[in-house]
């Protein structure tokens, strides 16, 4: 009996949620008169959605969250730092990303369970799924670590940074950064 309580409770909430969201009325413009064409309101954040093979609930990360440690200074740390926070990927871009995160550990798996961690073997490893030599960059991190960065596309900007150790690999994908079109994190600051 609690459970169909709990269920009917939800099912209220999301309900007036979305008559309160203002489901399927329209709403004006940014230039402050209409809607757009067909009736339609301007969305205001990208949209995602399941991309094949992606569990219902995942997990939610970006490398975006390991950019501002906790307990930041109110100094403006976050925002002198902005330019160094990668853009995220969505829609059709978040899918082609997770389908190469795929591909790539699925790629280094084989080296991780023998310990090999050489940059070299790295490389080759990710030139061997179709990336080019030039969009191929890999580095020693420490004894039993191989840092890389993958270019894997141009327009729009797809960038694969991650590292393999003896416990794991992880890949994260996104769309470059803030103050200049490359894959590499920006130094400096202002």
């Amino acid at each position: 009996m609690k459970r169909t309580r709990t269920g009917a409770g939800m099912l209220t909430a999301v309900a007036v949620a979305v008559l309160v969201a203002g489901c399927g009325t329209e709403r004006a413009d940014e230039a402050g008169g209409g809607s757009t064409p067909g009736g339609t309101a301007t969305p205001g954040e990208p949209v995602d959605f399941l991309c094949p093979g992606e569990d219902p609930a995942p997990e939610v990360s970006s490398p975006a969250s390991a950019s501002v440690p906790a307990g930041a200074p109110t100094d403006h740390y976050a925002e002198n730092h902005g330019f160094q926070v990668p853009f995220p990927l969505h829609g059709q871009d978040r899918c082609d990303g997770l389908a190469a995160v795929s591909r790539i550990e699925r790629a280094l798996e084989p080296l991780r369970k023998r310990g090999d961690f050489s940059p070299a073997h790295t490389r080759k490893a990710l030139m061997g799924i179709g990336y080019g030599p030039g969009a191929v960059e890999t580095h020693r991190s420490g004894g039993t670590a191989v840092g890389f960065l993958v270019y894997a596309g141009v327009s729009p900007l797809l960038c694969l940074e991650g590292t393999m150790n003896r416990a794991d690999t992880e890949v994260d994908a996104f769309g470059g950064y803030p103050d200049h079109a490359s894959c590499d994190r920006p130094s400096g600051g202002h």
